[in-house]
């Protein structure tokens, strides 16, 4: 992780607000002067949290590969102020991708605040086409839903709209467009909301760390950079953050932490989300907290189209442990859904002949995909391997929808700087057997068939089955 973003503008050089606002009716020119100057943000890292100076004090989360939106105080207001814009996202080094997103990233920015606040959120319409705000989760006027056409006129292109609701219920809550939703959410338009508790609250617990972050997913074919938005269900970029791996931050965290992650799916399919060395309890859902008597351990947690989980655990085993969506599709880069699968078929002969009419013709599958993380063919440019990334003992390959909890004893109380690789005490890596290997035990009788085939071949079958030459050393 990087330095911290840049620094936070003071809000208050404005004279004059915006005092009363619906989001039925743009803003005049004369109320534009009043509002809170829009904060950019276009690097891709993980920002630090940002420490509320103003407002009821709370303990910040930290959005992975993102950043919290500053506001200004106004009359005992929170003001915000999202731009709706075109935006190049980098989804992982040297591959960007031409979105649509707020305040120059996708996701947006996260939106932070207290249960109780008065919220003012001034939206900017920099898109060539209408759009909304959808405050997924909230409890507020039907006004302010978001919902073009139902509650209000689409905020047109150039036009400024106010949308104004206090914070009932503490939580974590998502945005997005509710105009045009398959373009505009396909293009990246989505962000983060959280409402901190005002008191202690006996289903929500004080924790040393709090990530959140969104899952989404792009159909950019090789080469390109914006995403086709008419795609349903064959998507070949699964993100967090709109990022992909090697891409993602790891979650840094001191060993028995007491950790929260905030995961919402803005996809199109569900993502059963998997945590390594360690059992965490789902303890709140966009609904709002789970009864203690609701929750029970797990390792892995289904998080279904448009839901939001919040797990919790405490950080006691040290190393790095992966993190990652369990379909195994979705933690590769840029894939291909028409690739056949070749394994045990012998490729030599075509393969010669074929490159000499196409030098760069690749054998893709015959021992299995795993080659592709170590494969040098040459790529579209602005294209992800599907799979990459290396660790410390060889290649993770993984892409997609992957990161890593990095556990430390010695990572101090509020650092999140990536502490490099685990060193491993002596004797807990796995390791290769060289000694000899005992014969197998066999029973002494052993069972056959409990129905007997009709109409198999008398005669025995012999197949024939190609064993792959497997690379030096294997």
């Amino acid at each position: 992780m990087s330095t911290p973003m840049i620094s936070r503008r003071k809000f208050f050089q404005g004279a004059g607000a915006v005092t009363t606002a619906v989001a039925a009716a743009s803003v005049s020119k004369v109320a534009m002067s009043a509002l809170p100057e829009p904060v950019m943000q276009t690097r891709p890292d993980t920002m630090p949290p940002l420490v509320p100076t103003t407002g009821r004090p709370y303990n910040p989360v930290v959005t992975l590969n993102g950043w919290t939106l500053p506001w200004r105080m106004n009359h005992g207001v929170k003001e915000f102020h999202l731009v709706a814009e075109p935006v190049v996202r980098e989804m992982s080094p040297g591959f960007k991708a031409h979105l649509w997103g707020y305040n120059g990233q996708s996701p947006g920015p996260t939106i932070e605040v207290v249960e109780g606040d008065r919220v003012r959120v001034f939206v900017t319409n920099k898109l060539p086409e209408h759009t909304t705000v959808h405050w997924h989760g909230q409890r507020l006027p039907n006004g302010m839903d978001g919902v073009a056409g139902l509650n209000q006129p689409a905020i047109q292109p150039g036009k400024t709209f106010v949308y104004e609701f206090v914070a009932r219920r503490p939580g974590t809550f998502m945005y997005h467009p509710h105009a045009d939703e398959m373009t505009q959410m396909a293009m990246g338009m989505m962000g983060t909301w959280i409402t901190h508790p005002k008191a202690r609250h006996p289903l929500i617990d004080e924790v040393d760390r709090d990530f959140v972050f969104l899952l989404n997913a792009y159909d950019i074919d090789p080469g390109a950079y914006t995403p086709k938005i008419m795609t349903m269900l064959d998507f070949n970029l699964w993100s967090w953050n709109s990022r992909v791996f090697p891409g993602i931050d790891p979650l840094v965290v001191r060993q028995h932490d007491k950790v929260r992650i905030r995961i919402g799916n803005l996809t199109m399919t569900n993502h059963p989300i998997h945590l390594h060395g360690h059992e965490f309890r789902v303890t709140g859902t966009d609904g709002g907290a789970v009864p203690k008597t609701a929750r029970w351990p797990e390792v892995t947690t289904d998080v279904a189209v448009g839901q939001m989980r919040q797990i919790e655990f405490i950080a006691d085993e040290e190393g790095d442990w992966a993190f990652h969506c369990h379909k195994s599709h979705h933690t590769m880069n840029a894939m291909g859904h028409d690739v056949p699968t070749m394994i045990g078929v012998d490729h030599q002969g075509i393969a010669k002949q074929i490159t000499k009419l196409i030098p760069d013709y690749m054998v893709m599958s015959e021992r299995g995909m795993a080659d592709m993380a170590e494969m040098e063919m040459p790529l579209p440019d602005n294209t992800a391997p599907m799979m990459t990334g290396d660790g410390p003992v060889g290649s993770v390959e993984m892409g997609g929808m992957f990161s890593m909890l990095k556990v430390r004893r010695d990572q101090k109380p509020g650092d999140y700087q990536d502490p490099g690789w685990y060193t491993h005490p002596k004797g807990t890596v796995a390791y290769e057997w060289t000694g000899a290997m005992p014969e197998p035990e066999r029973f002494e009788a052993q069972g056959g068939q409990s129905m007997p085939a009709k109409n198999m071949p008398a005669q025995e079958v012999e197949v024939q089955v190609r064993k792959p030459v497997g690379h030096a050393g294997h």
